[in-house]
């Protein structure tokens, strides 16, 4: 649940408050440890059971309290895979339902892989030793999860589709495409720029595209950074570039801000900022152009989401799973995860009309509220499932 591991645990924090309008009570079971960071305050219950150690995320206390607080719900809900928590889960909802034999309530168990079955993750530049340990353990543990339990959930049905390619024998009982959204932004407000500006005195009265996500690999920073600076050459008024993320102390954030340093047309135009937060977020959002996000995969993409209910249009890669949407709605401008494709996508966008860039703002807005809000999400999961009680 640390809110700069990425989506997943956020989606978590947009859906309980929601559910619990319509009467669905829900807890949350993780494994972070609660020493190393501060959790936000949230509305309902979070059991803190780490530290999980090593990859698989192993921690000796989620078995117990499952054995002694499952059958207190109705549904149980598994994010993500290929970690202990989701193999702890099945194990005891496996003795729990074999020990009933009918005669007390069924405990429901799905699993919502979050993009995690994407075939991506077994073809991708540099996995090939995470593809063969991913194998073996779908043969001999997940698919079992994934084949034995109730159903699956899925937040768009282009991550339904792709989970059927990446591993055999795959057969669910039941694929639910149960959506996914956002709570409402936050109403502009002057003070927020004015925060931003503060914080970060260069975007002053300055135009500028915004990235927003974690500084990684996959989302194809590397490929921003190097279509900007085609950008910046061949556009003398160009926007400046905001990167905005968790991840620049890696080796990969290291050698995105090399590559800007190194650079003078970069080093002037463009503002990494870290991790950016509340008011401060909403603000980066507010005041671009344009979102941009050339992923080389990418499940549902929140801050996708987040820009389109800011009314801001977005430029993606045909590897986020809500490109179809946004190319249906005319809310922003889709292309390849490749060089060629972004600098065309980027570059048509620098060049339309002001009153189309406009028009596309207005259907980024419609977009949100007709397919991605928090509401519509909720009603979408509560269609796929009977729900009164759950642990997620």
């Amino acid at each position: 649940m640390q809110p700069a591991v990425g989506g997943p645990c956020q989606g978590i924090r947009n859906l309980i408050p929601e559910l619990a309008v319509q009467g669905i009570y829900s807890e949350v079971v993780c494994v972070d440890d609660a020493n190393q960071f501060s959790f936000p305050e949230d509305p309902f219950t979070v059991h803190v059971l780490g530290p999980g150690v090593t990859p698989w995320q192993y921690t000796g206390l989620l078995q117990g309290w499952l054995e002694y607080n499952l059958d207190r719900f109705d549904i149980v809900i598994v994010h993500g895979n290929w970690l202990y928590p989701g193999f702890a889960t099945y194990k005891v909802w496996k003795k729990l339902s074999e020990s009933s034999n009918g005669a007390s309530k069924q405990i429901r168990l799905y699993y919502m892989p979050h993009g995690m079955l994407d075939p991506y993750f077994q073809v991708a530049p540099g996995r090939s030793w995470k593809a063969v340990r991913n194998w073996l353990y779908w043969k001999f543990i997940e698919s079992k999860l994934v084949n034995q339990a109730d159903g699956l959930l899925f937040t768009c049905h282009e991550e339904l589709t792709l989970a059927r390619s990446s591993f055999k024998p795959y057969m669910p009982k039941r694929e639910l495409n149960a959506g996914f959204g956002i709570p409402e932004p936050p109403a502009y407000h002057a003070s927020m720029r004015q925060e931003l500006d503060s914080k970060f005195p260069e975007l002053r009265g300055q135009q500028y595209f915004l990235f927003l996500s974690r500084i990684t690999e996959k989302k194809g920073v590397e490929l921003l950074l190097q279509v900007y600076l085609r950008l910046v050459e061949r556009y003398p008024k160009l926007p400046r570039l905001v990167v905005a993320g968790p991840g620049l102390d890696t080796p990969y954030g290291e050698n995105a801000r090399h590559f800007v340093s190194s650079r003078l047309s970069l080093r002037s135009s463009v503002t990494f900022t870290g991790m950016l937060s509340g008011d401060l977020k909403w603000a980066a959002f507010y005041g671009c152009q344009a979102f941009v996000l050339p992923s080389h995969q990418e499940n549902f993409g929140i801050a996708i989401v987040e820009a389109l209910a800011c009314g801001k249009p977005v430029l993606i890669s045909n590897k986020v799973n809500i490109w179809r949407e946004v190319a249906d709605a005319a809310c922003g401008i889709v292309s390849a995860d490749t060089y060629q494709g972004t600098l065309g996508a980027w570059s048509e966008f620098v060049e339309m009309p002001a009153a189309a860039k406009n028009t596309m703002g207005v259907n980024a807005e419609k977009t949100f509220r007709h397919q991605f809000s928090v509401k519509n999400a909720v009603r979408q999961l509560m269609s796929c499932l009977s729900m009164e009680k759950v642990v997620q």
